[in-house]
């Protein structure tokens, strides 16, 4: 698990603006007629349209996109009563999952009010401007008046997250796990650790799928909630068991089937899982520590079915599988709110979703074949691009049936590609790329080592277990950095290249050099210099297979690394060059643009062959090429020099790869704008495909394009430059990049080298 030090979170809090969301404008501003269509005078239409009919307001306002996140700050994050304004860096964090996970728009609103009725009361005020109402980290039993009385007062979704949404999702694992274990979960005993807003919600839920209540048994800290217990809350009551003969945990879960726990670290131990009956289902869901541990609970019982709150083990229950994209379907058809129907929807989505075919982009990420429905698989994954189809999708039909919605949708195909388009790929990519890495981390080499934007990425790349690092630098002023910087530098392997104690791997290094560039009049002596420098060491390590991958470029020149990569790991044999590329995420989807770093003016043979690179670093991105070369010209609309090398390049490409698709010469605004494209040249491949792989004509085009895009675009993220072509994973970084860009690239490189072993143990 990543250790998240005060320090960085407060600095990743306060860095740059303040926060973590913004507000933004979604239509031109930039004129007086936008202003003026803006606001006055022409705001008044829209205004009176709505007057005459309020149902406009969704067609004329961000109301069907925007949720509001209230909370009084009496139950935070396990911080508990810590007021309003406290709360505020949950409520904005919630925000912002709301977004990228769903598309959704959030106000996070903290009432410093403790009184439900005064509470409701201002919701009820300010609920007109919301689609929705998403209630957080408010304590029970308050929680479950305020929100059944705004569910009441209001016509528009109310969910109070922190008991539904762990409730969908444990409820859609619980389901599944019974398959799995093959009970009937109205046979199965059911012991419930806690007696909160989560853990009644959730028991409520199991309830409704079919489980009994006089076979489940919740515990609060006082022990088992019994019916003679004195002052119980309605919640509590509705809970409590008739039977005398068990008091404690352990008592409750002796021949249980499920588990959940909802309470604190610790308290299930091994004994207690033993005592449990054949196939016991466990759901250890306190975080960061679990009820039990997955290794003490595996330990125990090697047939237990284990689910925790950890990203780390396996079943993880996340409520970000569920709050985005229930209350997306919810807004999507404009609902006066979430009702019974619609979340045992998203519980039954959730489920299924679990037991279909996994699709490849989930078990690239995870890096396995075998991702199939079973003990360790019987939850979708938190990164699995179908749950916002899937479960939002099944929300909203469930209202639309349940006659809780305003409008209905009609093309359910087009709706779901909607969705797709919404989050773009921006996020996805990245959180994709992390995942695969950690998977299967590799020994990856930081060149500059002492730089400290190389030394927090590996440190983050370390801590979100990306890779192994190894530092090249003296160990006594990394250790000073790391102290001055606050950066644990414990697992992470530091070599000082120049030490006394590298002679032998220096000359080791120098001996393989000098063999493998005889024929170019190196001698043992000059690669045995050139050991010194970083490199060549570290490239060396990786060409020896002391390293998997090697990360350089914070300040080298790029043309001596360049210089370093053709002497001592080559080109792939297939290709007689190499090259780069950088990832464009952007609202409208990712572009590929090549070669931005290698090449400065290739010719024919050059280009063609950074095509070929391109098509297949696409491919290793999980998306199918569409590629366009970049020119002055449009299809030989002017005749120079520069135009006609592009032009030969296309010929020769769909001469010898057919199956590519791709064309050109063509200009960028062409190329990105398919409806202007296939009208002027409708001949063209490219007819009806939007263009995802840019190859420009050299380097100082490719290089300023993406330079721009990134100066002038806060929205667009940049990976980059991934190289192209090597016969190892060698990576390079851009001068000045920040830590998120060098762990991005290491990510990328993790997984070049993986799949390089990949292939050479089929091979």
């Amino acid at each position: 698990m990543v250790k998240i030090t005060k320090e960085a979170a407060l600095e990743y809090h306060s860095n740059g603006r303040p926060g973590k969301i913004e507000v933004k404008p979604t239509k031109p501003y930039r004129t007086q007629t936008d202003l003026s269509l803006a606001y006055s005078p022409g705001v008044a239409y829209p205004c009176l349209e709505i007057q005459q009919n309020p149902d406009d307001v969704y067609k004329y306002t961000d109301k069907g996109n925007l949720v509001a996140v209230i909370s009084n700050g009496t139950a935070v994050l396990g911080l508990g009563d810590i007021g309003a304004m406290s709360g505020k860096p949950v409520m904005e964090g919630k925000g912002l999952l709301f977004k990228i996970y769903g598309g959704i728009d959030v106000f996070d609103i903290e009432l410093d009010e403790k009184d439900p009725e005064k509470f409701c009361e201002a919701v009820e005020k300010i609920a007109p401007s919301f689609g929705g109402i998403n209630l957080e980290d408010i304590k029970a039993p308050e929680c479950f008046a305020i929100e059944e009385r705004l569910k009441k007062t209001l016509d528009i979704p109310v969910m109070h997250d922190d008991q539904h949404g762990t409730a969908i999702i444990s409820a859609a694992g619980l389901k599944n796990a019974l398959e799995v274990a093959g009970k009937d979960i109205e046979k199965v005993k059911i012991v419930v650790n806690g007696a909160g807003a989560a853990a009644i919600s959730c028991t409520k839920l199991y309830v409704a799928l079919g489980a009994r209540k006089e076979n489940i048994v919740m515990l609060d800290s006082k022990g088992v909630i019994t019916s003679d217990r004195e002052k119980l809350t309605p919640q509590k009551a509705f809970f409590a068991t008739d039977r005398r003969d068990v008091h404690t945990l352990e008592e409750a879960v002796k021949g249980a089937d499920v588990f959940v726990g909802l309470s604190k670290g610790n308290v299930l131990t091994q004994d207690m899982v033993r005592s449990m009956a054949d196939n016991p289902i466990v759901f250890a869901l306190a975080n960061p520590v679990p009820e039990i541990s997955y290794e003490d609970a595996m330990a125990a019982r090697p047939d237990v079915l284990m689910s925790t709150g950890r990203s780390d083990y396996p079943n993880q229950i996340n409520n970000v599988i569920g709050f985005p994209y229930i209350f997306r379907g919810a807004l999507d058809v404009h609902a006066r709110a979430i009702n019974e129907e619609m979340k045992m929807a998203a519980v039954l989505a959730i489920a299924d979703l679990a037991k279909e075919t996994v699709p490849d982009v989930v078990n690239q990420v995870y890096h396995v074949n075998d991702l199939t429905f079973g003990p360790n698989y019987f939850i979708p994954k938190p990164i699995d691009p179908r749950l916002i189809t899937e479960v939002s999708a099944a929300v909203a039909k469930a209202a639309i049936k349940s006659g809780v919605a305003r409008t209905e949708i009609k093309d359910w195909d087009s709706y779901k590609q909607n969705l797709r388009q919404l989050l773009g790929q921006e996020t996805k990519l990245t959180r994709n790329l992390h995942a695969t890495a950690a998977k299967h981390p590799q020994r990856v080499v930081f060149a500059e080592g002492e730089n400290q934007t190389m030394m927090k990425a590996a440190v983050q790349a370390k801590q979100e277990a990306i890779c192994k690092p190894i530092l090249l630098g003296n160990p006594d002023r990394l250790h000073r950095l790391a102290n001055r910087l606050k950066l644990d530098l414990t697992d992470i392997e530091l070599i000082d290249m120049r030490a006394d104690q590298e002679q032998g791997r220096r000359a080791t290094y120098a001996k393989h050099l000098a063999e493998k560039r005889a024929r170019q009049g190196y001698t043992f002596q000059e690669a045995y210099d050139k050991m010194y420098e970083r490199n060549y060491f570290g490239m060396m390590m990786v060409e020896t297979g002391d390293a998997d991958a090697f990360i350089t470029g914070l300040y080298t020149r790029y043309s001596n690394t360049i210089k370093v990569v053709n002497e001592v790991i080559g080109i792939r044999p297939e290709y007689k060059h190499f090259g780069t590329m950088h990832i464009i995420n952007s609202p409208r989807g990712t572009l590929y643009l090549a070669d931005t770093l290698v090449n400065e003016d290739p010719d024919t043979d050059t280009l063609a062959d950074i095509t070929k690179l391109s098509a297949h670093a696409v491919e290793f991105f999980n998306e199918k090429p569409v590629i366009a070369l970049i020119s002055h010209s449009n299809f030989g609309s002017s005749i120079t020099v520069g135009a006609e090398k592009v032009k030969n390049a296309v010929a020769k490409v769909q001469a010898e790869y057919s199956d590519l698709t791709v064309d050109g010469e063509m200009q960028i605004g062409f190329a990105l704008d398919k409806e202007i494209r296939d009208d002027l040249y409708p001949f063209s491949r490219l007819k009806g495909l939007d263009v995802n792989t840019l190859v420009f004509p050299n380097l100082t085009s490719a290089r300023s394009s993406y330079k721009m895009l990134q100066s002038l675009n806060t929205d667009v993220e940049i990976i980059g430059p991934i190289q192209m072509g090597l016969n190892k994973a060698i990576h390079f970084v851009d001068f000045g990049a920040s830590v998120r860009d060098v762990v991005n690239i290491t990510a990328v490189a993790v997984i070049d080298a993986y799949v390089e072993k990949i292939k050479k143990n089929i091979e």
